[in-house]
């Protein structure tokens, strides 16, 4: 024993160590280190989607609504006067007042469970699917410029534009219903193409900001239908003086589908759903729609690799522009037929700027996004009906898009795990600290 070498019968004695065996996993030698679990991995990947970021937002949204609730309610105030006497009050009052709240949206936008007939019962739903198809005809409009790098704000433009349009060209025809509903349709679409195309081509020619072109093209479109609807023998109804448009032919009107009990169901929520098959088709599966995408990705990258980068922003307007028309013709033609005004947008054109950040300016996001605004809109008809004011449910769409705006917050508040990126960034923050403490 005395005469034997340490080490003697080890083979692997003064290999080099990428020559090494893997360790054996003897207490104090090296090992290697093992890959996280594939189910820890997906589940990583679920959490840190957008679309669970998104219904996470939806979710803190309505728990902040459901605060603000709470705080206007006189109940929940007179209760918490007295609310260390008896908090077992306040905390009822509060129950009460959020509940019946949410209870109340989701029986004017949902399902009324007091409808005394199915058909009642059913309505709510008919008319979240009726609010939400102009909105969500515009939001795909603005969607889309969005996939190409343009801020579209100018969806309210061209909706009114598109209703000057189908006024001015095709009220005064005299066509039977199967030709005049289309006719009507494809000249309102044309006029907000042809003013969005206006906007994409200035911006193409000249370089001007978008933003700036669409701001100034609706104050030009509000002005002009507003002459329209003022001047005789133009849009003006017959026997007025008023700043009132003539009111929509029944020939030109979209049918109910599912009767008159339904008036807010129409066709136009079925050509919404064909123009959000072909939003997804044009962006994600034709030639034309990559080539939009390059250039939303990467002008300068998309103009090296050969793409006329200035006729792909005229194309994208032309066609979110003919989206918003599509938006327009929902309201002249299904919402709004007793007569054009110069607010028959009602608002759309801006609301469609936050169902394309909801809807991630994706086809099929956009369209779940119009859904849920057109219930919000409609359920804040009921809530109403509670006292609870209607600005709540426009707090509650800001929120959304405040905390969709915001995922660090959300990952936050929800503790989800961070983004590889927002990683890297921790990092380099951490590394640029240390390089200025030494």
């Amino acid at each position: 024993m005395s005469g034997t070498t340490p080490g003697a019968g080890d083979a692997t004695k003064g290999l080099p160590p990428e020559q090494l065996p893997p360790s054996s996993g003897i207490p104090g030698s090296e090992r290697e280190d093992l890959a996280p679990p594939r189910s820890n991995v997906l589940i990583k990947e679920i959490m840190r989607s957008s679309a669970v970021t998104t219904v996470l937002a939806i979710v803190l949204a309505l728990l902040v609504g459901g605060v603000l609730i709470a705080l206007t309610n006189e109940d929940v105030q007179k209760t918490s006067v007295y609310f260390f006497a008896r908090p077992g009050d306040m905390l009822n009052a509060v129950w009460v007042a959020v509940y019946d709240g949410y209870e109340a949206l989701f029986r004017g936008a949902i399902f009324n469970a007091r409808g005394n007939t199915f058909a009642a019962q059913i309505k709510p739903l008919t008319n979240t699917l009726g609010f939400a198809a102009p909105l969500i005809a515009a939001g795909l409009g603005v969607a889309l410029a969005f996939r190409v790098g343009l801020f579209n704000i100018g969806a309210r433009g061209q909706m009114l534009i598109a209703v000057g349009f189908a006024g001015l060209f095709t009220f005064s025809l005299d066509l039977p219903i199967w030709l005049h509903i289309p006719a009507t349709l494809i000249v309102g679409i044309a006029g907000g193409a042809l003013w969005g195309g206006i906007a994409g081509l200035i911006k193409a020619r000249t370089g001007a900001h978008e933003v700036i072109l669409t701001i100034m093209l609706n104050y030009i479109a509000y002005y002009l239908l507003l002459w329209m609807i003022r001047t005789p023998g133009l849009l003006q109804k017959p026997g007025t003086n008023q700043a009132l448009g003539s009111p929509t032919p029944e020939t030109a009107r979209f049918p109910e589908l599912l009767g008159p009990r339904f008036p807010l169901l129409d066709l136009g929520f079925v050509l919404v759903i064909v123009a959000t098959l072909f939003v997804w088709w044009l962006i994600e599966r034709s030639s034309l729609g990559m080539r939009m995408r390059a250039v939303g990705e990467n002008p300068h990258a998309a103009r090296a690799a050969g793409i006329n980068v200035q006729r792909i922003y005229v194309y994208a307007m032309l066609f979110a522009g003919g989206l918003a028309g599509l938006a327009g013709m929902n309201q002249v033609q299904g919402a709004v037929t007793t007569g054009i005004t110069e607010t028959i947008d009602a608002g759309i054109g801006f609301d469609a700027i936050t169902v394309a950040l909801l809807g991630r300016s994706r086809a099929w996001g956009t369209f779940a996004a119009g859904i849920l605004f057109g219930a919000l809109k409609a359920g804040s008809f009921s809530m109403q009906a509670q006292d609870i004011p209607v600005d709540i449910v426009l707090v509650v769409q800001s929120l959304v898009v405040l905390f969709i705006a915001a995922p660090p917050l959300l990952r936050t508040v929800f503790f989800l795990p961070k983004t590889d990126a927002e990683k890297a960034a921790k990092a380099r923050a951490k590394a640029a600290k240390k390089a200025v403490a030494a």
